[in-house]
């Protein structure tokens, strides 16, 4: 039974090439879509945080503050 015509190494290593160059591509806009999502989880946690600092009649300042305390409390206890 005949094969047909055997592909030349050259030719081997263009396809090969080809594959690459596409997974390539495909990669980059991968990475372009999830840093797209990350952005839109990042955006959707400060809405909450917003919406958490609004209805805390809190300024911002105060907020601040009281996490800058917090963590301190956190780092001494860990310490």
């Amino acid at each position: 039974m005949a094969r047909g015509v055997r592909k030349s190494i050259e030719e081997k290593i263009a396809d090969k090439q080809d594959v690459i160059d596409a997974l390539e591509i495909r990669i980059l806009k991968e990475k372009e879509e999830l840093q797209i999502l990350l952005n839109e989880q990042r955006m959707a946690r400060l809405e909450c945080l917003e919406e958490l600092i609004d209805s805390s009649n809190l300024s911002l300042e105060e907020v601040s503050e009281i996490l800058r305390q917090h963590i301190g409390e956190e780092e001494a206890v860990e310490v």
